[in-house]
């Protein structure tokens, strides 16, 4: 099985659930920190990739579901042969896939650089409306290899 780019599908890692809640979010990120490590990836391509699924739950919860709620956000990560894809689903009003662009690092204030930082960490990042048509689905893909 593939991912429709010839990238052949290994297995998946993790599949978690949990509220948009930001004092949840250490179990988040020892959930994945656990399960990449398990698989083998590098400790940078770990750090980096717990790092960009924070930002990008921190702006689901900030952005897309304007503060903190119970409702939630469920976790993906699947493992291809050279990569790993990682999906981020919530079921807040669907937002416009321009809300990824980053702000100019000229512009000095607080917050906002997450997008940026995703940006800079992963290979690719979309988001667009769930399938469903209730809520809105981030993907992101990390070209990696196994340490093991």
């Amino acid at each position: 099985m593939s991912d429709g780019n010839g990238h052949k599908k290994i297995k998946v890692l993790l599949e978690h659930r949990f509220p948009a809640r930001a004092k949840v979010l250490w179990q988040t990120r020892s959930a994945v920190r656990d399960c990449l490590g398990n698989d083998g990836c590098q400790t940078g391509v770990v750090d980096d990739v717990v790092l960009a699924i924070d930002e990008a739950c921190q702006n689901i919860i900030r952005h897309a579901y304007c503060g903190e709620t119970d409702q939630e956000i469920l976790l993906h990560i699947t493992r291809y042969e050279s990569q790993l894809e990682i999906q981020l689903r919530d079921f807040a009003p669907t937002v416009s896939p321009d809300c990824m662009k980053p702000r100019a690092l000229e512009d000095i204030r607080p917050g906002g650089l997450g997008a940026h930082l995703i940006q800079e960490i992963m290979d690719e990042v979309s988001i667009a409306p769930s399938p469903n048509g209730q809520g809105n689905v981030m993907r992101m893909t990390k070209r990696v290899r196994r340490d093991l």
